[in-house]
């Protein structure tokens, strides 16, 4: 007799094996997870409000700095460099080139139309951005859409612009007071601020001090904004990724919007589209490491979604129970055995 037992199928060898063993990757499982889930559409919808975004910012947040720091020249001096070290190559700072020359920004005073016109612009913008970002996270997670109250939400989201903004001033006052603490350490160790040891701590000091709150911002926008109970070593690991990912961005950032000057195709809005270019770049950095967390936590068996998790679980169980009668039924005398019992149950309960 002919053995018809199934045999497994063969491992795969050569070529096939090593191609298996790269999709098992996380870092690959990460790009088709964000791939799938639309990431890199999401991403340009993000960069184009961002875009928008930006500009407003730029004008209410230098006028907002000419107001309020106009005494403190050194202050002044270090919310300038941090702007512009947030969004490379658009702002003149110190010795380094940019599109645009802050001190007409700072000139340009909020307390007129122009200036009205730009907050409630940098209103609506930044709210925006920051409800698409939101769903965007939740699309990577595979999550619903946030149901809370819409007015609750736009409040959330205004106070989360207003923490981004405060976030920048803190960082500002961090890059400041660090710099100058290792200035002094350098020269009470006889070291000097302007050796190459001096130079090179400062900037070290400098990245260091971007990364933990590009890192903070980020965990913020996964937990808060988004709304998602993300186990904290999780969080932190994936929002560490996303802001090493912004870090070497930045520094990469001026090639960016020198590259687009350099094309005479865009030579005439070279500003717009090394920026958007940028912008993009950073979005897909921030869903790429939401989606890094969106794996991890699948692969360890944690639900995004807590509640509709365990909705799926009562109806993945409730249809292995169908599949359990159907075929029950399906067997010889099964539907007159499912039959009797369900009499023997009624009369049961009609006897209580």
């Amino acid at each position: 007799m002919a053995d018809n037992t199934t045999q497994p199928p063969a491992a795969p060898t050569g070529i096939a094996a090593i191609i298996a063993k790269v999709m098992k990757l996380k870092p690959v499982r990460v790009f088709q997870h964000y791939s799938s889930s639309g990431g890199p559409l999401m991403a340009s919808g993000l960069a184009n409000q961002g875009l928008f975004a930006t500009f407003a910012g730029l004008w209410v947040g230098f006028s907002i700095i000419g107001l309020v720091v106009a005494g403190n020249p050194e202050l002044r001096e270090s919310l300038v460099d941090t702007i512009a070290n947030a969004v490379p190559g658009l702002i003149k700072s110190g010795g380094t080139d940019g599109a645009i020359d802050p001190d007409d920004l700072l000139s340009a005073g909020i307390l007129n139309w122009t200036g009205a016109i730009a907050l409630v612009g940098l209103f609506f913008t930044a709210v925006g951005f920051l409800a698409s970002a939101r769903e965007a996270v939740r699309r990577i997670f595979a999550i619903a859409p946030d149901s809370t109250n819409f007015i609750l939400l736009k409040l959330k989201d205004l106070g989360l612009a207003v923490g981004f903004g405060v976030a920048l001033i803190v960082s500002t006052v961090l890059s400041t007071v660090s710099t100058s603490a290792l200035s002094w350490f350098l020269a009470v160790t006889g070291i000097g601020a302007e050796s190459t040891v001096g130079t090179i701590g400062g900037r070290i000091v400098g990245l260091l001090v971007v990364l933990v709150i590009d890192t903070a911002v980020l965990a913020a926008l996964y937990r808060v904004l988004a709304g998602i109970p993300i186990p904290f070593r999780r969080l932190v690991g994936g929002a560490l990724i996303g802001g090493v990912g912004l870090g070497v961005l930045k520094l990469l950032g001026g090639l960016l919007l020198g590259g687009a000057s350099n094309n005479p195709l865009i030579a005439s809005f070279a500003i717009i589209a090394g920026l958007l270019i940028f912008l993009n770049l950073v979005c897909q950095v921030i869903l790429v490491a939401a989606a890094w967390i969106s794996v991890g936590m699948d692969d360890a068996g944690i639900a995004a979604d807590p509640v509709a998790a365990a909705k799926a679980q009562a109806e993945r169980e409730r249809i292995a129970e169908l599949e359990r009668v159907a075929e029950k039924a399906r067997e010889p005398h099964g539907l007159a055995r499912l039959f009797r019992r369900k009499r023997r149950a009624d009369d049961d309960g009609g006897d209580s």
